[in-house]
């Protein structure tokens, strides 16, 4: 049951966030705007909401599965971004890098306090 609930947490986000591009015409995916919402609402209230992280996790076991419909796709419009190649090119390399150095320096913000013998294992 609580998985449910926090499904249903997950999809009133998404369904916000279908709102405000809807009434806004921002060019953001509703999911995206949603998750942002959802992130807001998370840090406003302290986090700790039991029920998505239930719902979240089988979903975050599936997302190769959840996100090959928008990959394949791209197959269909090769055409149109032929003249783009390079962009594309940057903007994978340049957010591949992003991700990494901001993954590395959120470990080491999270984790720093738990440095555990630097050196290897069996120097004492």
């Amino acid at each position: 049951m609580s998985a449910l609930r926090g499904f249903l947490w997950l999809i009133g986000f998404l369904l916000a966030g279908e709102v405000l591009v809807t009434l806004t015409g921002l060019p953001v995916s509703a999911g995206v705007i949603g998750m942002l919402l959802l992130t807001a609402w998370l840090v406003l209230h302290g986090g700790g909401f039991d029920d998505i992280a239930a719902s979240a996790r089988p979903l975050i076991a599936m997302l190769g599965l959840l996100i090959m419909p928008g990959v394949v796709g791209i197959f269909f419009i090769l055409d149109e971004l032929a003249g783009q190649l390079t962009a594309i090119l940057v903007a994978l390399l340049l957010g591949t890098l992003l991700s990494v150095f901001t993954t590395l320096w959120l470990m080491r913000r999270l984790v720093g306090g738990h440095d555990t013998n630097a050196r290897g294992i069996g120097h004492e």
